[in-house]
């Protein structure tokens, strides 16, 4: 019992704890979101069940580079926004790498929207699957 109160150990047990939380996060955040799909089952999903994809990206980084068809809504205006997004068809969220898109689908279910997935990889897998993308033209 002496092993618990000694204070090398409990800053053991501290750091053991803390790792253990740190590597469950990632899980835990995933399943609060929703599933991911990868390209193919979002193409699917958009030609289907007519899935909208919501990108949540800066508006920049969305006129240099989108999946066709996606909405721009930046994560900072989501909540603002997403009164305008359809809930009776599939979202489908979509960010750079799929890390903020797992928070985005977080705060869309925690509003009622309830057929919320991620692109898992993000507009990274999208480019690596070799679907096309489009960019706003603006200037000259």
């Amino acid at each position: 019992m002496d092993f618990f109160f000694s204070q090398n150990n409990l800053l053991l047990l501290a750091v053991a704890l803390g790792s253990g939380v740190a590597l469950a996060w990632p899980m835990i955040q995933r399943s609060r979101a929703g599933a991911a799909i990868s390209s193919t089952q979002a193409v699917q999903m958009m030609n289907h069940q007519h899935a909208v994809l919501i990108d949540v990206r800066t508006t920049e980084a969305y006129n240099a580079g989108h999946v066709p068809q996606a909405r721009s809504v930046p994560l900072g205006d989501l909540e603002k926004r997403a009164g305008a997004l359809p809930k009776n068809k599939p979202l489908i969220v979509i960010c750079d790498v799929g890390r903020t898109a797992i928070g985005a689908a977080t705060r869309l279910r925690a509003q009622g929207f309830t057929d919320v997935v991620t692109l898992e990889g993000g507009l990274k897998a999208w480019l690596t699957a070799g679907l096309p993308v489009t960019a706003n033209k603006t200037g000259a």
